[in-house]
């Protein structure tokens, strides 16, 4: 198999290309948690793509022991495989250290915590 270039800031990437849509296309997926789209909280932490199509995401998230990793997945699947059909399949690695912090959030990310109550 062959992936993508090495790790970069996901949110940098170019949308015109295969793994900057892929990107753009998890801005839809939400965390059940939150309701923030999990780019903007900063889990997704790299995403690449072999000759197949298939999407290999690097993500994170504030804990381990989430209980809501089954929705997400399931967003993820229909965004990027139903959907749009960006990719012909994924697989997620999660990472766990470093431990996820709240600086990876973006800016728009502390604007939506901000409007739902949250002090940043």
């Amino acid at each position: 198999m062959t992936t993508s270039a090495a790790p970069v800031d996901p949110r940098s990437l170019d949308p015109g290309t295969p793994r900057g849509q892929i990107v753009e296309a998890l801005y839809e997926v939400i965390d059940p948690d939150l309701g923030i789209n999990i780019v903007d909280l900063g889990f997704v932490l790299d995403v690449a793509l072999d000759d197949d199509r298939h999407a290999i995401l690097t993500m994170t998230l504030t804990s381990a022991a989430c209980p809501l990793t089954g929705i997400m997945e399931d967003q993820i699947r229909t965004t990027l495989v139903g959907g749009l059909g960006l990719a012909t399949g994924f697989h997620i690695d999660w990472i766990w250290t470093p431990a996820w912090t709240p600086a990876r959030i973006t800016d728009e990310g502390r604007e939506q915590l901000r409007a739902i109550g949250f002090t940043m």
